[in-house]
């Protein structure tokens, strides 16, 4: 039940520890954060894509079977979903795509929690585990949520903010 937070604490707390390393790009705790978002969408995007899961992820026939009824062509929404967390995933390591990476996977997010509510209720089990409880599932899916609105505002505003200053143009 907590593979997936920790998909995303893990990486944080080692990007984190790379920050206080000296490794700039990961300095601070939004920085570190978008990162292990990054990570999680790598390995729920490659999930999606897996026929037969075996690992910490659940396979493609897994996320096949959480996907509600009144969704047409449940395995081509699969595919689909997980190739836009895989773009999105990139999208967050630069900081020029990070806003709009960011506000895209929110929105992806509250477009699957249907399949989520569905799953638990449903008892859908993943990667042979027993279903993940609907009072896990949907706390779980606001945290992701939040920190995806949070990397849509860690673009790259600083750089352009130091653009502006050098260039005489003022924010006023």
């Amino acid at each position: 039940m907590f593979e997936s937070l920790m998909l995303l604490a893990v990486p944080t707390l080692v990007f984190r520890l790379l920050g206080a390393l000296g490794v700039r790009r990961f300095a601070s705790w939004p920085a570190a954060l978008v990162h292990g978002l990054a990570v999680l969408f790598v390995a729920s995007g490659a999930a999606h894509l897996v026929p037969d899961g075996g690992g910490v992820m659940p396979s493609h026939d897994d996320l096949t079977a959480m996907v509600p009824p009144f969704v047409p062509l449940p395995h081509l929404v699969v595919y689909g979903t997980g190739v836009l967390e895989l773009l999105g995933a990139a999208g967050l390591v630069r900081a020029a795509t990070r806003p709009v990476a960011g506000l895209c996977l929110a929105v992806l997010l509250v477009l699957m929690l249907p399949a989520n509510v569905y799953a638990a209720l449903e008892d859908v089990p993943l990667d042979g585990d027993p279903a993940t409880p609907l009072w896990f599932r949907i706390p779980e899916q606001a945290v992701y949520i939040a920190v995806a609105l949070l990397a849509a505002g860690e673009g790259d505003g600083a750089r352009r903010t130091g653009h502006r200053a050098r260039s005489g143009v003022s924010r006023g």
